[in-house]
């Protein structure tokens, strides 16, 4: 359900109380604050030129900006996602907030969340964003939002220390001026992309470094600057890529694409499917040679590839073979089933793993909220311990219960 779809007004007051309700039912708002903020901010002056059903929709982006490759580089998010982060950075009164990646509309809301007595400051790297959001909050009444032009890598130090600094791109690091910058009992709310998967985590002090509080299902565009991922991507064919950041992994294009030219082989698991979000979080952290497959609508159609490809699905790869994750509808295991696909000489191992770690996953760790991520800043030791992702500036170090 989106707040647009069942509503028959087109008002923005009327849309947007609408759009609190269906947030509330969604239980992406669970907070009073956060639903006072959605109430009182115009959201629609913010992204004048796109339409109000488009503006006030749960789920949709305004696109604000796009690259020379017609990619987005800025886009305003959709009212769902930022409603999930408002309430993982539990903002008060009177707080000092930073927001990195400026839209204008999300600080709005920062600032009604932190009221009179506090201050928000938003930073953005790129210049037509900035003033973008400088025009939105004077013309919604804002005013008193402070937007900097500066590389969100490098923070806003003359404004620190923070209570909460809120990442509003897709970060592939945590650079030393966020931890720097954060208040000891802050918090650091970041969509962290680990192997090519993002979640939104909210990350307290843990000495030195970082630990979470939760996490959640986003989706962002990524950084730019100093803090741009350096992913390696193979366009196996017309609406097929394979992408990953892991420099151990291999990505053989036309090994790969030969691959799915094989015979296309399944493997059930008998273990329950479900909560997807949790367990590709699993599974990314998890196989051997992780990458991400995406493919096209047109190539779904054409059956050569799952439909779980659609928004890009956790794959396991070798120089010569590639699988990945699928399911079908089984009683048995409680309405789904996880399963592998796999292509190429290699299929029956990597599925083997695959399924290893989806029979894992549905036994011991088939709930919300299972894992604890920690981020550790410095040197990384010699030997990386298991679920340990290297970093820049880092290491990710993530345990289930």
């Amino acid at each position: 359900m989106t707040a647009i779809d069942d509503s028959p007004v087109r008002d923005p007051a009327a849309l947007r109380a609408y759009m609190v309700r269906a947030l509330r039912d969604q239980d992406a708002i669970t907070t009073e604050p956060v639903a006072a903020a959605f109430a009182a901010v115009p959201r629609h002056r913010f992204a004048p030129e796109a339409p109000l059903d488009v503006v006030y929709d749960l789920h949709r982006i305004v696109p604000v900006k796009k690259d020379e490759h017609d990619l987005h580089t800025s886009v305003m998010s959709a009212p769902h996602l930022q409603a999930v982060m408002l309430e993982q950075a539990d903002i008060e009164a009177g707080m000092n907030v930073l927001e990195i990646g400026s839209g204008g509309v999300n600080a709005a809301y920062l600032q009604e969340l932190v009221g009179s007595d506090g201050v928000v400051t938003t930073v953005d790297i790129d210049r037509d964003i900035v003033d973008r959001a400088r025009r939105c909050l004077d013309d919604a009444g804002y005013g008193q939002v402070k937007t900097v032009l500066a590389d969100g890598e490098t923070g806003v130090p003359e404004g620190a220390p923070y209570d909460r600094i809120i990442v509003t791109a897709a970060a592939w690091d945590i650079p030393p001026s966020w931890i720097r910058g954060l208040m000891e009992n802050g918090r650091l709310v970041v969509p962290l992309t680990v192997r090519g998967t993002t979640r939104s985590i909210a990350f307290g002090r843990d000495g030195d470094g970082l630990v979470s509080h939760s996490y959640r299902l986003a989706h962002f565009v990524p950084m730019q600057g100093e803090g741009a991922a350096k992913e390696r991507k193979a366009l196996l064919r017309d609406g097929v890529v394979v992408q990953t950041d892991d420099e151990r992994v291999p990505l053989n294009t036309k090994a790969l694409d030969h691959a799915l030219d094989s015979p296309r082989r399944e493997f059930w698991s008998g273990a329950a499917y479900d909560m997807p979000d949790e367990l590709e979080w699993y599974l990314t952290l998890h196989l051997s040679s992780p990458a991400r497959l995406h493919a096209s609508e047109d190539v779904i159609a054409s059956g050569l590839v799952d439909a779980s490809a659609r928004l890009g699905v956790p794959a396991l790869v070798s120089g010569d073979s590639i699988a990945y994750r699928t399911r079908r509808e089984n009683e048995d295991t409680g309405g789904f089933e996880s399963g592998v696909v796999a292509h190429g000489p290699q299929a029956e191992a990597l599925a083997d793993e695959y399924l290893r770690l989806l029979r894992q996953w549905a036994q011991n760790h088939r709930r919300r909220g299972a894992a604890t991520i920690r981020f550790l800043p410095g040197p990384a030791p010699s030997v990386l311990p298991q679920n340990t992702v290297l970093k820049r500036h880092g290491i990710v170090a993530v345990s289930w219960h």
